[in-house]
């Protein structure tokens, strides 16, 4: 048997209401499985119990911590085979050893020590992790970390700028041997003349593009950087304080240039660049709104995320050709209504950009049904955040040819019998997935759905 057919067991795993004898008889079926180790919360140890009976040592990762209870706990640690009883702590190790960022609880948890020991452990690969994984630790620790004898836990110590690197060891960082840490460094610590001079002499492609997007760079430093024919270093100085207008146009004139070319270090300068002219934020509002005609859509962007811009400037940003612009600007406090209204309704609404436009204080939530009839199916999925939608609005958009629409129904608070058990039958295995997992579903038609799995 497998998932595709039987699409409803992993839903009916996630599923909050789902009783535990409904849950223990899922434990037999790897898509069930799989379904219950989504689910938030502790697992009964019941649902435990047959977790460990009918799955292996990939069931058994999901089961530590406060996910089940001290005598669940005790039993795996007591479990004759050592895959199942070893599960989790060699999960998290070979994320360690694969350099993958792990959570510090996680590292605790699976080492079974505090972190403020594990620091100091023999591996510097686990020295590493917690350097990666320890986001506040204390100075002490980080200056430990920066003369660990390991470039790689050097590394890990200097990759992001918090908790950073303290004034008397930034010299010795930016001459570390090992190239890693000078890089790092050179992103984001203030230089002396010295230091720039120091760091640009090897010609290193990677360090001159790191230095290229430190913040603290004079203008003297910034006009050395204008030589260097690489179109990521193009990008970071023409977004940098010192420039001028006419100088920034020409550099992105020569890097859209060489993206006309086939290059693509210039489409990824362009495109794939996430670096910003923070220092706009900050900079006095005359200075600011001189910006509001830049050609270059980030500083628009950086300015419509700015909050004190007079009622002119929200007017332009509003309208501003690039969508992107007109989202950030959405999001200040005090955007009228009509402005959210008309944005989602013509382009929707984002869901990897948290909160969502709609729920903005100011978004007319009252028109959300009215978005039913729209042409464009991600903007009539919009309605779908009106919690209370009638049921006839829930049928028309279960009806629709897009299955993401359907998938939204699905999750919807205020489905009926009926329409759940429609989007069980669904097509498409996601749409009858989310709905075995809705918290509506009685369990007599769990039980059925148990029952046609031969479970």
């Amino acid at each position: 048997m497998t998932s595709l057919a039987h699409p409803h067991l992993s839903g009916l795993g996630r599923n909050p209401a789902a009783p535990h004898d409904v849950l223990v008889r899922l434990a037999a079926h790897a898509a069930g499985r799989d379904g219950i180790s989504l689910r938030p919360g502790r697992l009964a140890d019941a649902v435990v119990d047959a977790l460990l009976t009918h799955g292996d040592d990939s069931t058994a990762v999901h089961l530590h911590g406060d996910r089940i209870s001290a005598s669940m706990r005790a039993r795996i640690a007591e479990h004759p085979d050592p895959a199942i009883r070893d599960a989790y702590p060699d999960f998290v190790r070979g994320m360690v050893e694969r350099e993958v960022t792990i959570g510090i609880g996680a590292l605790e948890e699976a080492y079974g020590q505090p972190r403020t020991a594990l620091v100091g452990a023999p591996s510097p690969s686990l020295r590493a992790a917690v350097a990666r994984a320890w986001f506040d630790r204390p100075l002490a620790v980080q200056a430990a970390l920066l003369a660990d004898p390991d470039p790689q836990v050097r590394a890990a110590a200097t990759e992001h700028r918090q908790p950073g690197v303290p004034p008397e060891w930034r010299e010795r960082c930016l001459a570390d041997p090992d190239p890693a840490v000078r890089i790092n460094v050179a992103r984001y610590v203030p230089l002396t003349s010295e230091q720039f001079a120091q760091l640009m002499q090897g010609g290193d492609e990677e360090l001159n593009q790191a230095v290229a997007e430190n913040p603290h760079l004079s203008a003297e430093m910034t006009e050395r950087l204008m030589g260097i024919d690489d179109p990521l270093v193009r990008v970071a100085v023409a977004q940098s304080r010192h420039v001028d207008a006419a100088t920034r146009d020409r550099l992105y004139a020569l890097v859209e240039a060489e993206r006309a070319a086939g290059s693509i270090a210039a489409q990824v300068a362009l495109s794939w660049n996430f670096t910003e002219p923070d220092w706009l934020r900050e900079a006095p509002l005359d200075e600011r709104m001189t910006y509001l005609d830049c050609r270059h859509t980030t500083f628009r962007r950086v300015l419509a995320s700015c909050r004190d811009l007079p009622e002119e400037a929200w007017r332009r940003l509003d309208n501003d050709p690039d969508l992107a612009v007109r989202r950030a600007a959405a999001r200040r406090p005090d955007t009228p209504p009509d402005v959210l209204e008309a944005l989602v309704r013509r382009h929707g609404d984002v869901s990897h950009i948290r909160p969502p436009l709609v729920d903005h204080p100011n978004f007319p939530r009252h028109v959300l049904r009215s978005f039913l009839h729209e042409p464009d199916p991600h903007v009539r999925y919009v309605a779908l955040q009106d919690t209370d939608l009638p049921v006839q609005g829930l049928r028309q958009l279960a009806a629709a040819a897009e299955p993401f629409l359907r998938r939204g129904v699905a999750r919807h608070p205020n489905l009926t019998d009926d329409l759940l058990e429609q989007l069980l039958s669904d097509p498409d295995p996601q749409v009858a997935d989310d709905a075995a997992a809705h918290c509506a579903l009685r369990p007599t038609r769990m039980y059925r759905i148990l029952t046609a799995a031969g479970l």
